[in-house]
C-alpha cells in the first residue's frame, strides 16, 4: 500500500523536485499540496492555498498522512538582520503554527523538515551532527531552534519527526526550480560570458549534493523507522568553491577571479562545512547517482 504524503512549501525548490521523484514511484504519493499562492506553480491539481502563520489556516491541511514534508521557510544571510521579523514568522512561527495543528488533529505523521548547514561552526575536516554550533545570523538560528522545536514536542508530545541537514544542493529535475545557490551563481555568469567571481582565495570547502540525490535520500529516510526523532546529514561530495569555479571557467571560456571580502560577509562566513554523513548512509541503501563534474558536463 502507497504511503501518503502531504508538502508544506509545495512550490518551494526542493518540494518542486521531491513532487516530480514523488510522481514515479510507487510507495509513496503525494495526496495534499500546499503553498501561500494561489496556485501550484507546476500546475499540480491536488493543490490549496493556505497561510502557514495562521493556525486556523493550516487546519485546512490534511495530516492524516503517513509523513508531512515541512518545505515552507525563507532563505538567506545577512538579508535576515534586516528582515528579521519576517525570518522569525515563516522559519518559527510556522512550524509551531503546523505542530500544534499536528496534536490537535491527533496526527501519527512523521514531519520531515530540512535544515541547514549553517548551524555548524566551520572547522577543517569534516562535521558530524554533535560537531559544535555557531549561529551567525538570523537564518541559522531559525533553522537550529526549529531542531528543538521538534525535539521537544517529540520528548513531550510524542510528535514523530526527522530532521534532515543540507548543506548545498546543486541542479534541478523541473524548468525553472533552481536553488539560486553558490553553483547556480557561477553557472549563470559564466552562460553569460562573465567571469566567476569568489571572495578571499576560495579556499573555503562544501559538501555539494545534487538535488535527484537529495530528494532520494530525504525520502528513503523518511519512510525509514531507523530515521525518526534524530537528526541526519545529507552527504555528497567535497569541494573548494575555487574548484567550483575552475570547472565552470574552463567549460565556458571564462576566468575566475578574487576579489576582497565585503566587511559583513566575512563576518558572517561559516569557513568549512563539509559533512560526515555515516551516520544516515548506513541506515539507508542508496548510492548518490550524480557527480559534480557530470553535472557542469551537461548543463
Amino acid at each position: 500500500m502507497k504511503k501518503k504524503a502531504t508538502i508544506i512549501g509545495a512550490n518551494s525548490y526542493i518540494a518542486r523536485n521531491m513532487i516530480h521523484v514523488l510522481v514515479n514511484r510507487k510507495d509513496v504519493e503525494a495526496v495534499a499540496l500546499y503553498d501561500y499562492q494561489s496556485e501550484h506553480i507546476d500546475g499540480m491539481p491536488n493543490y490549496k492555498q493556505i497561510n502557514v502563520l495562521e493556525e486556523a489556516s493550516l487546519g485546512f491541511a490534511d495530516l492524516d498522512v503517513d509523513l508531512i514534508f515541512f518545505f515552507t521557510g525563507k532563505t538567506g544571510t545577512a538579508v535576515s538582520f534586516d528582515d528579521y521579523d519576517l525570518f522569525v514568522d515563516v522559519n518559527e512561527k510556522s512550524l509551531l503554527n503546523l505542530i500544534t495543528v499536528y496534536k490537535k488533529q491527533q496526527s501519527r505523521a512523521k514531519i520531515i523538515f530540512p535544515s541547514s548547514r549553517l548551524v555548524y561552526k566551520g572547522k577543517e575536516g569534516v562535521l558530524n551532527e554533535d560537531s559544535e554550533k555557531e549561529f551567525k545570523t538570523i537564518y541559522a538560528i531559525n533553522k537550529f531552534a526549529c531542531e528543538q522545536y521538534l525535539n521537544m514536542y517529540a520528548k513531550i508530545f510524542g510528535v514523530r519527526y526527522c530532521i534532515f541537514r543540507v548543506c548545498v544542493p546543486y541542479g534541478t529535475l523541473i524548468h525553472g526550480a533552481s536553488s539560486y545557490g553558490t553553483a547556480e551563481f557561477m553557472l549563470e555568469r559564466a552562460l553569460n560570458g562573465n567571469n566567476v567571481t569568489l571572495y578571499g582565495d576560495g579556499s573555503v570547502r562544501r559538501t555539494l549534493t545534487y538535488i535527484k540525490d537529495l530528494c532520494e535520500t530525504i525520502l528513503l529516510g523518511a519512510l525509514s523507522s531507523k530515521c525518526e526523532n534524530d537528526v541526519f546529514n545529507i552527504g555528497g561530495e567535497d569541494y573548494s568553491l575555487f574548484e567550483m569555479a575552475s570547472l565552470i571557467a574552463e567549460k565556458y571560456n571564462v576566468s575566475v577571479i578574487f576579489e576582497k571580502w565585503p566587511e559583513l560577509a566575512y563576518k558572517i562566513e561559516s569557513g568549512d562545512t563539509v559533512f560526515d554523513s555515516g551516520k544516515l548512509d548506513k541506515n539507508l541503501d542508496y548510492k548518490r547517482q550524480m557527480t559534480f563534474k557530470k553535472w557542469i558536463l551537461q548543463c
